[in-house]
């Protein structure tokens, strides 16, 4: 009988053994889950995203002359680019990326997606976006039945656009299409797409190389013409574990927007060089000065204007309400910089916790 039993009585113990422990690891990773993360110092490698697009200028320069890499000491910095916002974004969100430079607009779609684990960190660059159409459109009323190219839905100019057609009152009277930026200004030389809103250096492109004119620039749109086109965002949890690489990346993107200020012509000339190697062309001067001229490099990332900005989403009929944007923004890092360099600090109360 106990030959028989043995095998009964020792499954039934393993089983109750492996539900036990089932238990104890689903309650460790609860608790893990639940726990806050801890700062671990210095990370050994910080995955850093970024456009091969001159608004995206501190971060090119950053990479390019080693400021980024002079910060971040032994973290290995590690880059990928994107054509637009909302790839980036989901490579956030896989957790393929650490840090972003990215648009306005994909900014807070990653904290609306990711339930609050994405932060706004620090600007990068104000302005630089425009409406370039044919020539022949001289007038908004004009863009009825016409076919006017962003970047990818839902990206930071896709939403510019489809609030500025929303409020114009022509949202069902444009065709608005997404494409990649080189396939914008290879479609609009062929006549196949009547314009663009475009970040730069496209708009420029399109402008200087393509024959169009400009029918909106998006400083018009905005109080002092500034706006954010470009800022930087990293995953929560990354700046918990390792608020000293996110520090030392803040750091050399500072370093960088100085360097570009004092050394304008040879931040142009790395920027192009950048854009040759990440794109695979570089821009004719006209094209590099026009694009420059229509941007600032800066850290501050106009924090004002982000609830207007995520009004815009719900105008633009990428989202159905405006979020909340109360705990956005931790500026700390940024400040902590900042206050070492003896500049002023960033305050957003309407964005922080």
């Amino acid at each position: 009988m106990r030959t028989h039993h043995r095998p009964r009585i020792l499954a039934a113990t393993l089983a109750a053994l492996t539900v036990a422990a089932g238990l104890a690891g689903c309650s460790r990773a609860a608790e893990s889950a639940s726990a806050p993360a801890q700062n671990q110092g210095a990370a050994t490698e910080v995955r850093v995203g970024y456009f091969p697009n001159v608004t995206h200028a501190p971060a090119l320069i950053g990479t390019k002359k080693d400021f980024f890499a002079k910060e971040l000491g032994k973290t290995k910095l590690t880059t990928q680019t994107f054509n637009a916002g909302p790839d980036e974004v989901n490579a956030l969100l896989g957790k393929s990326l650490d840090i972003a430079f990215i648009g306005s607009g994909p900014a807070i779609n990653a904290f609306t997606k990711s339930k609050g684990t994405i932060q706004l960190v620090a600007g990068a660059v104000s302005g630089g976006a425009q409406l370039v159409v044919k020539p022949e459109i001289t007038s908004v009323e004009q863009l009825k039945g016409r076919t006017i190219a962003t970047p990818q839905l839902g990206n930071t100019q896709d939403v510019a656009l489809k609030k500025f057609l929303a409020e114009k009152k022509l949202t069902d009277q444009v065709k608005v299409t997404a494409l990649d930026n080189p396939k914008t200004f290879d479609t609009f030389k062929k006549g196949e797409v009547d314009g663009g809103w475009l970040p730069e250096p496209w708009s420029s492109r399109l402008v200087a190389d393509a024959g169009a004119k400009v029918l909106v620039d998006e400083k018009t749109l905005w109080p002092e013409g500034k706006f954010p086109s470009t800022v930087v965002i990293v995953r929560s949890e990354f700046l918990q574990q390792h608020p000293d690489t996110v520090r030392a990346l803040l750091k050399g993107e500072l370093a960088a927007i100085g360097w570009a200020k004092a050394n304008p012509a040879e931040a142009k000339t790395v920027v192009n060089g950048a854009l040759k190697e990440l794109a695979g062309s570089s821009l004719g001067e006209a094209v590099l000065d026009r694009a420059f001229s229509g941007i600032e490099l800066t850290t501050d990332p106009v924090a004002a204007q982000f609830p207007q900005l995520a009004k815009d989403s719900v105008t633009a009929g990428i989202v159905k309400e405006a979020v909340n944007l109360k705990g956005f923004a931790d500026f700390g890092p940024l400040n902590d910089v900042l206050k070492a360099q003896g500049q002023p600090a960033v305050s957003a109360p309407e964005l922080t916790k």
